[in-house]
């Protein structure tokens, strides 16, 4: 619709039967009026993109795939998306909204916008969006907050001294010899399993500053991978400046596939490892 306003948007949510939204991927920001649509009993057909990738449920709506078919070609995605529209409306929407049974009614068709109200419009309240930030986040901080503070920040300053010696010596760390499969090469059956050893001189870090883990992938083309699957390498040996993490397991799927030693800052303290920004490929 063009000149799509507020004013048109009060009009339609309340009067439109469904909610046809279908945004280039992955531009759509979120789709508000969609979500006001729904507390209407209004059923969405829309991308699985912005709010309803997260909102959409089979019997309550309609979806269009999450991903392109033909990223690199626009042209031809659009028009396998107007043949999916057509083919959805032509043999499932349109049908299921005009039968009738003997009270004139389409008792499928009811049953979808139940559906709607009852298992979707609950989830985009501001009630479930203010638990969830405090759940998520706020009580989460509070906590941290508190511990970091006892003692005169006795905590804060030890993880801001820990976060110095790791940033001076992280580029000074060497890989002194890696041992792992050949998978580019040759096929990975399946139940066979994967055993690595990676041997690494931490110059002044101990192993308990560090984490080490594969990542598995996929190489998709020469610019684009697929992530799989990681595994996280335990602790082997140590011998004076010299550790060892090895790792020995069966992966979930066989194939070729590539893989990437990842180093990684280890601290109790740390939140989550974006608070701390380091990381090593090997």
């Amino acid at each position: 619709l063009e000149n799509y306003s507020m004013e048109m948007a009060k009009l339609l949510v309340q009067g439109v039967d469904v909610w046809l939204n279908n945004p280039t991927r992955p531009k759509e920001a979120s789709g508000t009026s969609g979500m006001k649509a729904v507390m209407n009993g209004v059923m969405n057909f829309s991308v699985l993109d912005g709010w309803w990738c997260e909102g959409y449920r089979p019997g309550a709506g309609w979806a269009l795939p999450e991903k392109d078919t033909y990223p690199d070609q626009p042209a031809l995605q659009n028009e396998l998306d107007a043949e999916t529209i057509y083919n959805t409306l032509e043999n499932d929407i349109v049908p299921r909204y005009y039968e009738q049974d003997k009270n004139g009614v389409s008792a499928r068709w009811v049953s979808h916008i139940k559906n709607t109200i009852a298992e979707i419009a609950p989830e985009f309240m501001m009630g479930r969006m203010l638990h969830d930030y405090q759940t998520r986040f706020y009580s989460k901080l509070a906590k941290r907050s508190e511990q970091l503070k006892q003692k005169d920040y006795a905590l804060a300053r030890a993880l801001a001294e820990w976060k110095t010696r790791v940033r001076r010596s992280w580029q000074a760390i060497e890989l002194v010899d890696l041992q792992a499969p050949d998978t580019f090469n040759r096929s990975l059956p399946l139940g066979e399993k994967f055993e690595a050893t990676a041997t690494l001189n931490l110059q002044d870090l101990s192993a308990e500053d560090v984490g080490l883990e594969v990542v598995f992938y996929k190489r998709k083309s020469e610019k684009e991978l697929e992530f799989l699957f990681v595994k996280e390498m335990d602790l082997k040996s140590q011998k004076e400046l010299e550790v060892s993490f090895a790792c020995s397991f069966v992966p979930r799927t066989a194939g070729v596939f590539e893989y990437g030693f990842r180093l990684f800052p280890k601290h109790p303290l740390l939140p989550h490892r974006q608070d701390f920004g380091l990381v090593r490929w090997l």
